[in-house]
């Protein structure tokens, strides 16, 4: 007999499958009960908590804004109960997937070995990459977690600092062949600045003048969102860009790339974070990935393999 009395971890439970099936019937195909009983469900929550939850037709099934937000929070706590429940049943044994988002290039240049490496160490944690440079929601549980260059805003995330690299100013010696090298600053004016386009960027490039650091304003034909894609521009002489040194450093030892303003380098440094949801209900599989990242990248300054 299908049952239609539910406690309020079912609600959510009840509630999710709706989001995610688009429709109550569907909802209570997969949960074993009535559709009837889904549709009281739904009703009922919206009434304890005061708001609409769903737009409800003969045609339509369609979450509110307020609906959106519910479903979200309550798969990352239906999800964390879950591994409440795996981490005792398992004695705190790592395992599980993880779903970690990255930078396209420091996944290429730098994280990939590692992960690679991590789950051979970590055979029964299996990871989900997501490797692109737009920001995933940690907070919304659309990853467990996430790797970060740069400044962070405030959150209620825990952020935990992996290493830091230092950033340069580079060109091809194809175009410093064909427009010469800027011997300061101010020349930049006369020069295609391949720079940054995305609205997290700083405005203009940062250099050590006397005793102070001076910003200037830089400008060209192209910016671009990812500094792999900067780097592949003044590969091909189209101009001097100024990006992060894990970019560049193999271009640097072959020649392909040379730094310039080197005297005027100010020696700024951007940090790398692992963000993710912390505290003691951290699940272990996490904990262990994020451990291990730390671990690597300590060893890997430590024996010079590394800027940072």
């Amino acid at each position: 007999m299908k049952r239609d009395r539910i406690d309020q971890t079912g609600e959510m439970t009840a509630f999710v499958a709706a989001a995610q099936e688009g429709s109550l019937s569907a909802a209570a195909r997969r949960l074993d009960l009535t559709p009837s009983a889904v549709s009281r469900i739904v009703q009922r929550l919206e009434a304890r908590l005061g708001v609409q939850l769903v737009v409800r037709t003969t045609r339509r099934f369609r979450l509110t804004a307020e609906g959106v937000a519910y479903a979200r929070s309550a798969r990352r706590i239906l999800a964390d109960i879950a591994e409440v429940e795996r981490s005792v049943a398992d004695q705190g044994s790592p395992r599980g997937r993880v779903r970690i988002t990255m930078p396209a290039a420091y996944a290429r240049l730098v994280l990939l070995p590692l992960l690679a490496e991590f789950v051979t160490l970590y055979p029964e944690i299996s990871l989900d990459l997501d490797v692109g440079d737009e920001l995933a929601d940690v907070m919304g549980g659309e990853v467990d977690v996430a790797i970060r260059s740069g400044p962070l805003a405030d959150s209620p995330l825990t952020a935990r600092r992996l290493c830091e690299t230092g950033r340069s100013v580079v060109a091809s010696p194809a175009y410093l062949a064909r427009v010469g090298a800027p011997a300061a600053p101010a020349d930049l004016a006369r020069h295609n600045c391949l720079d940054f386009g995305f609205r997290r960027a700083e405005a203009g490039w940062p250099f050590r003048e006397g005793e102070r650091t001076v910003v200037r304003q830089v400008g060209g034909t192209m910016t671009a969102n990812s500094g792999e894609t900067l780097v592949q521009l003044a590969l091909g002489g189209h101009g001097i860009t100024r990006v992060a040194d894990f970019h560049v450093a193999e271009h640097l030892a072959s020649g392909r790339l040379t730094t310039l303003l080197d005297d005027f380098n100010p020696r700024d440094r951007e940090p790398l974070h692992a963000v993710y949801i912390g505290g003691a209900m951290m699940p272990a599989r996490n904990r262990a990935l994020v451990d291990f990242l730390a671990e690597r990248m300590s060893r890997r300054r430590a024996q010079g393999a590394f800027d940072g």
